[in-house]
């Protein structure tokens, strides 16, 4: 229609070329151009981007029907014959395509039966964990907690303890279980945090010229503490984003170890004991978190490697390699073949008490059981680690093992590294663990020497 109505503008315009107020047609005649092309473009701008909002389109029948669908499954594959254009399929060829069609489809409702039933195994699974943990925390809270005392060491509480403590109790059954030899108090732990608050100030302004050089010395001492702490802080659990600064629970964590620095001025700060302090914040309320960490780290192993006395850690690592070749003599003779000896990997372990080593909730069930069994089980689940990574350090090098044994695989299953740490004998001629580590501490360095070089730096 526009197209008619244009050329007969056009003659208009002409033909009146020449009358009287030309120049009034003219401007007349621009003014309806300008408007048909206008519309003309509106209609080209609408079919290409869509009608303006509220103005209702209609479809076709057929358009309507080709938008109306719904998402198909992986099983819903379309046979289309060849286009018409092209020859057409013969009848063997019909035949293998249909073949081959249908064997995909069975291929793919194969694959989502087993990824329906795995999904339905895995919800099973976390509903019978769930009843578990309810269970579990029930009997804890009604039974066990109460009766703490005479309760802890039963048969019932040990199997029940070993299983997992619910995360609503685990916090009080670790303080429980830690103990307070060390009889700090919230109000002990009030003085130490406010005397690290006032040194983080004092930090900050100019040493006075007058200072001894022993002042000096234990001035720079604190100031390298807390400048560990600051750093180490920033690497604990970053995946986590809670304990960087900004985070929330940021400044708990470095009101615990200050104090800690200033409760225990002759250890100080030892890159490893953020990771012991997050997990116990995570659990308790901040003093009784300081309780914990102080009479957790006063322990005989934890103290002689936070404070890296070489021949007691050398005794540990031969006792551990006592056991180590009774449960496992291939890759005991693998590691001795390559050289590869536990303060590679031990020190590590042991420094983070496995919190930094293994996955969050795996390191939490190592801690249970840690509160159960006390330094035993720490070298257990050393064991249990490589009992459950065996068949792999076997087929690696020195390097490889190393790399291995310092960064394990982030994806393993607390299932699978207890059923492990189960597996593991802890007797050795009829000698428990505290039995064979006794004998060594009386032998001294000859039986050291004999099962462990130096830790390395």
């Amino acid at each position: 229609m526009l197209s008619l109505l244009i050329p007969c503008v056009i003659n208009i315009y002409y033909y009146l070329k020449n009358v009287t107020y030309t120049w009034v047609l003219n401007l007349i005649v621009n003014m309806f151009l300008s408007t048909c092309f206008l519309c003309f473009y509106v209609k080209e701008y609408q079919v290409k981007v869509g009608p303006a909002p509220g103005q209702q389109v209609q479809l076709s029948a057929a358009r309507r029907k080709n938008l109306e669908f719904e998402p198909l499954s992986t099983t819903a594959l379309i046979l289309e014959d060849r286009p018409s254009n092209l020859p057409a399929k013969s009848v063997e060829e019909a035949m293998r395509h249909k073949q081959e069609y249908d064997e995909m489809v069975a291929g793919a409702k194969r694959r989502e039966l087993k990824e329906a039933q795995k999904k339905k195994r895995q919800m099973k699974e976390r509903f019978k964990q769930e009843d578990s943990i309810a269970n579990a925390m029930v009997i804890w809270n009604n039974d066990v907690l109460p009766n703490w005392d005479c309760m802890r060491n039963t048969r019932r509480v040990r199997e029940l303890w070993w299983q997992g403590l619910p995360p609503s109790v685990r916090g009080r059954v670790w303080s429980l279980a830690i103990g307070n030899e060390l009889n700090i108090t919230p109000e002990l732990f009030e003085i130490f945090l406010s005397r690290a608050k006032e040194r983080w100030r004092s930090f900050s302004e100019t040493s006075s010229e007058n200072e001894t050089e022993d002042s000096g010395s234990l001035q720079a001492d604190r100031e390298s503490s807390l400048d560990l702490i600051k750093l180490d802080i920033s690497r604990t659990f970053p995946s986590l984003f809670i304990f960087q600064k900004g985070g929330p629970y940021h400044d708990l964590l470095h009101s615990v170890l200050g104090a800690y620095t200033c409760y225990r001025p002759d250890v100080g700060y030892v890159q490893g004991m953020s990771f012991i302090a997050a997990v116990l914040i995570l659990n308790l309320e901040e003093a009784d978190a300081f309780i914990a960490f102080a009479n957790l780290l006063n322990k005989p192993c934890q103290m002689a490697f936070f404070r890296v006395d070489h021949d007691l850690m050398l005794k540990y690592f031969a006792a551990f390699e006592v056991f180590f070749e009774e449960n496992l003599p291939r890759l005991f003779n693998h590691f001795q073949i390559n050289n590869l000896t536990p303060d590679l990997y031990l020190i590590d372990w042991i420094f983070t008490l496995y919190s930094k080593s293994l996955p969050l909730d795996v390191a939490c069930r190592v801690w249970d059981v840690f509160c159960r069994d006390g330094e035993e089980c720490l070298f257990r689940t050393g064991l249990g680690i490589l009992r459950l990574y065996q068949e792999v350090l076997l087929q690696m090098d020195f390097i490889h093992m190393a790399q291995f044994l310092t960064r394990l695989p982030d994806d393993m299953a607390a299932d699978n590294l207890f059923s492990c740490i189960t597996a593991t004998q802890m007797l050795s001629s009829n000698r428990k663990w505290g039995q064979v580590f006794s004998a060594l501490m009386k032998d001294g360095s000859k039986e050291i020497a004999n099962h462990s070089p130096a830790p390395r730096s």
